[in-house]
């Protein structure tokens, strides 16, 4: 049996102390966060032993760490879990900007310790087939990977402030499921967007709306879309088009559109949302895949090689989205 410690209890850490203490092979999690109160409550409704710091929390015996705290502690945090031996879950991503995660990821393969990183769409059933259909060359050679995520509601504008724009901290998802789909390495982006909603994504040098297309260094091309609004709920897809056959991921009846043609009922409803509904069997696996890894297997999810490939993109992007011209990958990895 295993026992976790996590770092952070805001919505995702709570989320996940919620899937661990139901998941098997997790006989004890051990909590902290900055605020006490919430500490207290999380352990109190999940059984969990609270302590007082992070450092308390690496000595408490544990076999594994999950890093759920915000973005700009990611680093730091699973650096330390790191130093003392722990495998170690991170949320994406591992760093604020993606020359940061080169270095934390350097360190991190320099050590030997295993680090999975969060992106649970790897784990999602649908995803998943699309991948083996791309694998054993029933789609022939790939020509489009389409990649949506539209949440129906922005986040708080304190978020928004600090989280590096939607490239970094929404985008990031659908860059690493394009790179895990196709295979390929991204060599080129072309990212623009729009601010139709609050002001205040302008004055934070943000957009609310998004388009991105990825060159891959196999031909394949990625065209990825991300919205902040989208009122009828949690829209996330996949579409993989080959020259012999096409496949889709998230057309469930829970996708979150209205279908004009009056002969068919799909989608049925209701809508998916928010991500943690969407993607709740996700998230379980990929910590029951974790719990693996903390019993010396392989990560099976996203490195963080992975991690860092994400982020060259999203610095890409970002920057093609503020000069207005395409941005070669090689251009940001080399300043």
């Amino acid at each position: 049996m295993t026992t976790l410690g996590v770092i952070g209890l805001g919505r995702i850490g709570a989320f996940h102390i919620e899937t661990l203490s139901n998941l098997d092979g997790v006989d004890g999690l051990v909590i902290t966060d900055e605020r006490p109160d919430v500490v207290a409550a999380v352990a109190t409704k999940f059984g969990a032993k609270p302590v007082d710091s992070f450092e308390q929390l690496l000595n408490s015996g544990i076999d594994g760490v999950v890093v759920a705290a915000a973005t700009p502690a990611h680093a730091e945090l699973t650096l330390a879990a790191v130093a003392k031996g722990l495998p170690t879950f991170c949320e994406k991503p591992i760093a604020s900007t993606a020359a940061e995660s080169a270095r934390v990821a350097e360190a991190i393969l320099t050590s030997g310790v295993p680090v999975q990183v969060g992106y649970q769409r790897r784990f999602d059933a649908a995803f998943a087939a699309a991948k083996r259909a791309v694998d054993d060359g029933s789609l022939g050679i790939l020509h489009t990977v389409r990649s949506t995520t539209m949440d129906p509601a922005p986040p708080p504008m304190d978020y928004i402030k600090g989280s590096g724009g939607i490239f970094r901290d929404c985008a990031v998802h659908d860059f690493d499921i394009i790179n895990w789909i196709t295979g390929q390495r991204a060599v080129e982006v072309y990212a623009t967007g729009t601010v139709q909603g609050d002001p205040l994504f302008s004055e934070y040098d943000d957009v609310d709306t998004a388009a991105v297309v990825v060159r891959f260094d196999g031909g394949a091309l990625g065209v990825v879309s991300n919205a902040r609004y989208n009122a009828r709920g949690y829209d996330c897809r996949l579409e993989v088009h080959g020259f012999d056959d096409s496949v889709a991921a998230g057309w469930d009846q829970g996708v979150p559109l209205r279908n004009t043609d009056s002969r068919f009922d799909f989608p049925t409803g209701p809508a998916h949302h928010f991500f943690m509904d969407r993607f709740t069997e996700a998230f379980r696996t990929e910590l029951a895949a974790f719990v693996e890894v903390t019993k010396g297997n392989a990560v099976v999810g996203a490195t963080v090689a992975d991690a860092v490939d994400v982020a060259w993109i999203a610095e890409a992007a970002t920057e093609s989205l503020h000069r207005r011209v395409p941005v070669r990958i090689e251009e940001v990895k080399n300043r």
